[in-house]
């Protein structure tokens, strides 16, 4: 399906396994600057116990494998007590040598044994100890698989949805893609506030902190690959600004922006958007209409809201209904967009569907599962 994420290619493999090797300068600059920007969606913690029961687990396999190895050779050892090793023996010395305390008292004598210890031992203790300070290890190494991901993440990016301001009209607008049956790793959120952005990776998104009128910050949130873009900051000028900034970065994107008041439509579409949605307006409208008829109101609403009863989708004509009227069609087809002419449904030239149309209709609300 087009609106599913493409599925990684074996040359953005090669690029992650690549970038583990080596990285330019410019590649290492680019990373930092967008490690320290983008927040990944949040995952699912392990409580902390469960993480100490687990690396104690971990210590206690090797432990015991070492042990086992120990006394399967027991006769390539010797102890200086009474010159012969038990299972006691093997456990003691397994520990003393994980632990890089080692008294000598049971030592390795056969070249066996000796090569064992090199090959098989040694390695068992550097585990033993990386387990033991695994948690300082991860703080040390978060910064690292922060860039690796983000690396990845970039590398796998192509015709994914921006959504410039993750206010109230952002968040609605991901709510609704999502229902749509866009997955998240395919929603891109850009916001000035830490806290916008934080509560899109809580939702499962990725997002970018930074100034969106700026164009690194769009770049980071790899605008040029992208397929739509949603801009809905608090205020019109910004608006503006982000929309030049997004057209100028992305030609062929599709740009839907929010404007507050109907006189800055004109200068918005001049500044590169393909559809203006004024938020007052429409909310104005609304409200008159609400109080001509409550009920009419809430059928609106209730069409605007996926998933709440009734929908208003576009969807390619399906086969079966092909050659058909409209109106013999199971689902309320009120409008039909045949290349790029809008046909409603009292139109006259709309008398049976055709091949290649896209149908706009009202249905009962379906559970869309994200891709």
């Amino acid at each position: 399906m087009k609106d599913q994420l493409r599925p990684p290619t074996k040359l953005s493999r090669l690029s992650l396994f690549r970038s583990l090797w080596y990285r330019s300068r410019s590649d290492i600059r680019d990373d930092a600057e967008a490690s320290r920007a983008v927040t990944m969606p949040t995952r699912a913690g392990v409580p902390p116990l469960a993480q100490v029961l687990r690396r104690l687990l971990l210590a206690l396999f090797v432990l015991a494998l070492t042990t086992f190895i120990v006394y399967i050779d027991r006769e390539g050892y010797n102890d200086n007590s009474d010159g012969s090793v038990d299972l006691l023996d093997a456990a003691y010395y397994a520990t003393v040598t994980l632990s890089t305390t080692g008294y000598g008292d049971v030592t390795p004598v056969s070249d066996t044994a000796r090569f064992i210890n090199i090959v098989v031992i040694t390695p068992l203790r550097v585990v033993f100890l990386i387990i033991l300070v695994g948690t300082t290890l991860e703080v040390l190494t978060e910064r690292t698989r922060q860039q690796v991901r983000v690396h990845r993440w970039r590398s796998r990016l192509r015709d994914h949805v921006v959504v410039v301001g993750y206010g109230t009209k952002g968040r609605h607008a991901a709510e609704t893609l999502v229902g749509q049956g866009i997955a998240k790793d395919r929603i891109v959120v850009v916001d000035a506030q830490k806290k916008a952005t934080l509560t899109a990776a809580e939702d499962g998104l990725v997002s970018v902190l930074g100034d969106a009128t700026r164009s690194e910050t769009l770049l980071k949130a790899e605008i040029h690959t992208a397929s739509q873009v949603i801009v809905c900051p608090q205020r019109d000028d910004t608006t503006a600004l982000v929309t030049l900034t997004a057209r100028q970065l992305n030609r062929r994107a599709t740009i839907v922006v929010a404007a507050r008041e109907d006189e800055n439509v004109p200068l918005l579409k001049q500044s590169g958007a393909d559809t203006v949605i004024t938020s007052s307006s429409s909310a104005g409208r609304l409200l008159g209409v609400a109080m001509v008829s409550p009920v009419v109101a809430g059928t609106l609403e209730d069409l605007m809201t996926l998933g709440s009863g009734l929908d208003i989708v576009e969807r390619p004509v399906e086969h079966a209904e092909i050659g058909r009227a409209p109106r013999a069609c199971a689902d309320l087809i009120v409008a039909v967009v045949r290349g790029k002419k809008l046909l409603d449904y009292a139109d006259p030239d709309l008398t049976t569907l055709e091949r290649g149309d896209r149908v706009v209709t009202v249905s009962r609300a379906k559970v869309v599962e994200p891709a």
